[in-house]
């Protein structure tokens, strides 16, 4: 396999672990709400020429599926985004990036519980191994200070923010809609945009400046559509496994990323949590073999 393949997998999760420092700097810069709100509405605008004559053909289809992309759009888009700027006020760049790289993993304990999915081994003793890293870094490498409900709410929201999107893959699995990869994300940032306009119209409606409007040009482009079209690239040449696996790059990307532009410092908690976690994830990833055999052999799919 030509090594120019790996290029887009390994380019996306570098512009999501930048993403990561983006919501630090924006703590301070603007509203949590508002450029949760402004990035989706700024993607919505540059896909909107290229997409919209598409998105008109299948208007009979969207207007079939409008609960289902609803409901993906909140999990993938309005509460994966939304609850990330929030947590950025109170938790670092550095951990952000460990607690979105559990998103691998409680994909594949979600799956089990929502699709039937068999267990799997790696499954099984990935999710102990990630389990007792989060409480090493969510307990700042004192993992009985959460008996006490110690917990950074910031480190909190991005556990819930990363179940979300975990969530939101599961459900995108699920529901098989005859519906395009670029027609599809569009409903969902639609519906993800008429989701985030209350809070945005409530909350503290930050003005543009020029302290802000690089992090929203940055989160409403590169880190919005470039990934999107970078993704499905990897996706369609190398496969949805083997750019997963990418992912786990991600802490690696966000910490040097924050140390470099933020100057945070990485502790040791930060290494034994980061380590339990991706060891977890990895063992998700590559055993995959079932722990129990199906009940019914396996349908031929057709291809769409």
């Amino acid at each position: 396999m030509p090594l120019i393949y790996f290029l887009p997998p390994l380019a996306t999760v570098l512009i999501w672990s930048g993403n990561m420092t983006i919501n630090q700097l924006s703590v301070g810069a603007i509203a949590p709400s508002s450029i949760a709100f402004l990035r989706w509405l700024l993607a919505l605008a540059v896909m909107t020429p290229f997409v919209l004559p598409a998105v008109l053909r299948h208007r009979d289809e969207i207007r079939r599926q409008w609960p289902k992309l609803a409901l993906l759009g909140l999990l993938g888009m309005g509460l994966w985004q939304g609850l990330a700027y929030v947590a950025a006020e109170t938790t670092t760049a550095t951990n952000m990036g460990i607690l979105a790289a559990m998103v691998p993993l409680l994909t594949v304990l979600l799956s089990a519980l929502i699709l039937r999915e068999p267990p799997t081994l790696g499954g099984i003793l990935g999710g102990v191994l990630a389990f007792v890293g989060v409480t090493v870094l969510l307990g700042r490498g004192n993992p009985l200070s959460l008996l006490q409900l110690q917990v950074a709410l910031g480190d909190a929201l991005m556990v819930v923010a990363a179940t979300c999107y975990a969530l939101y893959g599961v459900m995108l699995k699920r529901w098989s809609m005859n519906l395009p990869p670029w027609v599809m994300l569009y409903a969902q940032v639609c519906f993800a945009v008429l989701f985030l306009l209350p809070p945005y119209l409530m909350g503290p409606m930050t003005p543009i400046d020029g302290q802000n409007i690089g992090l929203i040009l940055y989160a409403g482009i590169p880190a919005s559509v470039i990934t999107t079209f970078l993704w499905m690239r990897a996706v369609r040449q190398i496969g949805a496994n083997q750019s997963s696996i990418f992912i786990n790059l991600m802490p690696l990307f966000s910490a040097v990323i924050a140390m470099i532009f933020l100057g945070e410092r990485v502790a040791g908690f930060h290494f034994a949590g980061g380590l339990l976690i991706l060891a977890g994830v990895i063992m998700a990833q590559t055993l995959t073999r079932p722990l129990t055999r199906e009940l019914t052999p396996d349908k031929p799919s057709n291809a769409q």
